[in-house]
């Protein structure tokens, strides 16, 4: 009997997706239908813009657009979304969700880990580090 023939192990480097992958919240994404539906802009995607600022953060921007040449176009929880080419990276991996800040003060925001601006998520234990 022949010894089994074992492969070499090969690691390879992790490649960054070409796409960004943006995640649209259930609450965010009843807000923006209902923003469409206000604006008359069925059929249009929500564009999301991106920048860094001075400071690192990022500053943000959204409304409805149509789709240009170069941009990523991605879809979350049912909406179209429109990011332009040299923003992916600002806005790999990030979420838009749309919450209450104060009783009856509901806004949308960006959860990026992207971001120096957006504080870290709270530990197992609930609070913030």
């Amino acid at each position: 009997m022949k010894p089994p023939v074992i492969a070499p192990i090969t690691f390879h480097k992790r490649v960054r997706p070409e796409t960004a992958q943006v995640t649209v919240t259930p609450a965010a994404a009843r807000q923006i239908l209902i923003a469409a539906e206000g604006a008359d802009a069925d059929g249009f995607a929500l564009r999301i813009a991106a920048r860094r600022n001075a400071t690192g953060a990022i500053d943000y921007a959204m409304g409805f657009d149509t789709e240009r040449e170069g941009d990523l176009t991605l879809t979350s929880e049912g909406i179209a979304l429109v990011v332009g080419a040299g923003q992916c990276e600002l806005v790999d991996g990030m979420t838009l969700d749309f919450v209450e800040f104060e009783p009856g003060d509901f806004r949308f925001i960006f959860i990026n880990p992207n971001d120096a601006g957006t504080p870290p998520p709270a530990d197992a234990a609930g609070a913030a580090p």
